[in-house]
């Protein structure tokens, strides 16, 4: 018997769907940032306040720590809670999602930290190789 002819096309066993793709994209490029990883790993240690979240991160704007923060809340990583104090008290925790968060990216940010040098010697090589292209 010949079989019958479909328009579903036939995946290999390790082929993504592209909708996957995206999703997991989406993830990696909110964890992925600088600003993030920093955030995440500084709160793995406990709530922080606002200043004292922008005093620990070097270089951060308050518009872009905001930001930041905003969309880690958005993500389900942080939570936020405002005590009515005069002036508002406002502490930044990690959530239970964003604690499962936490383990790999202190690892990946201790991997960055004790490569830094090595990445460095490999970044001069290559500019060097390819400065008389």
């Amino acid at each position: 018997m010949k079989p019958k002819h479909t328009n579903v096309p036939v995946l290999p066993p390790n082929a993504h769907l592209q909708s996957d793709c995206r999703g997991v994209a989406s993830v990696l490029s909110r964890i992925g940032d600088k600003w993030s990883v920093l955030v995440i790993m500084l709160l793995g240690d406990g709530p922080r306040r606002f200043n004292e979240l922008k005093r620990m991160v070097g270089g951060i704007s308050q518009r872009m720590l905001t930001l930041t923060l905003r969309g880690l809340e958005r993500d389900g990583l942080v939570t936020r809670t405002v005590f009515p104090t005069v002036p508002p008290r406002v502490d930044y925790e990690l959530t239970d999602l964003g604690r499962g968060l936490s383990e790999p990216v202190k690892a990946l940010g201790a991997w960055a930290q004790g490569h830094i040098v090595d990445i460095e010697i490999a970044r001069q090589k290559f500019d060097g190789r390819n400065a008389s292209n």
